[in-house]
């Protein structure tokens, strides 16, 4: 579990064999709820899928080797851009299956509620929230190396999932507890409820990761990168003698690129390539965060029009 392809790919594993597990018990107990989670774990094992292939792409893209050539001949721009598109439409997806289980639970509770055999959706949630709760503690613990936002966002599918089972444990077993009792009546209730409930809790969750890949694929400048930039390449001016900058930023997936024109005076003496060349690693040492993910261009003018 020490590469972000590796804990994706257990986590497809598990989500595929909870998904299956979920429509199966759905069905024997007759709860629409346990059907729901079935076929939402589903759909997100889907992009899981997605996720790794593209993650993937990125990794090889980034590597050394006839692989990551015979990509580059095709992709010079790099795979980064596919990112945020994989995590949004991830993000998107779930809202939209939440959002289809409310309106279904809502119906289903003016229509009378349903049946529902306990005894199955007690085991079917106990065996979902003991593996949920495994995958959620284990992708977190991979992340806090890898940092990487697809394993963040399985951490934060697989805590939902958990607590989604433990609500729903506990709805069961109360329904399981008054049959036979004065307050049986509740129990065709209980499964609609507990959907919308779950629905309702679910809907907002994946929003800030729909904000920020949308902002990701607009290109939208990160503050804090932008004025790091700023900083160090005001300094460099300074050191050099150059009259000023233009700094580009972007966020784009786990991809930084940088673009920094600076602006040299039209009396510069004459300077040998090298001496271009240390500017730049200066330049870039003092940015930081010098990995495969980083794409940085360091260009030199004394026409401030090939900088705007």
């Amino acid at each position: 579990m020490k590469t972000e392809q590796a804990v994706l790919r257990v986590s497809i594993a598990a989500a595929i064999f909870l998904a299956a597990v979920g429509i199966l018990f759905g069905l024997l107990s007759g709860s629409f709820v346990i059907v729901f989670d079935g076929v939402y774990g589903l759909t997100d094992a889907t992009m899981t899928i997605v996720a790794l292939f593209v993650s993937n792409l990125i990794v090889s893209s980034t590597a050394s080797g006839p692989a990551r050539s015979k990509l580059v001949q095709h992709f010079t721009m790099g795979f980064w851009h596919l990112e945020p598109m994989v995590l949004g439409l991830n993000g998107i997806l779930l809202t939209g299956a939440a959002i289809y289980g409310l309106i279904n639970a809502v119906g289903s509770i003016m229509a009378g509620g349903r049946p529902l055999a306990f005894d199955h959706a007690v085991i079917y949630a106990v065996v979902t929230l003991g593996i949920a709760s495994a995958m959620t503690m284990l992708s977190r613990a991979a992340n806090r190396t890898l940092k990487s936002e697809f394993v963040a966002l399985d951490a934060k599918s697989w805590l939902m999932s958990a607590a989604v089972s433990a609500a729903l444990l506990i709805a069961f077993i109360f329904g399981f507890l008054i049959q036979g009792s004065s307050l049986e009546w509740v129990s065709p209730y209980i499964d609609p409820t507990a959907l919308a409930l779950v629905c309702l809790v679910i809907i907002p969750i994946p929003a800030k990761t729909i904000r920020q890949a949308l902002a990701d694929i607009l290109l939208v400048t990160p503050s804090d990168l932008k004025q790091h930039v700023d900083e160090v390449a005001s300094g460099i001016v300074q050191r050099h003698g150059f009259l000023s900058y233009r700094a580009y930023v972007a966020r784009v997936g786990r991809g930084r690129q940088i673009e920094l024109y600076f602006i040299v005076p039209t009396d510069w003496p004459p300077c040998r390539l090298q001496d271009w060349d240390r500017i730049r690693d200066e330049t870039g040492e003092a940015i930081g965060d010098d990995s495969p993910d980083r794409w940085l261009t360091i260009a030199f003018t004394t026409d401030p029009e090939w900088a705007d």
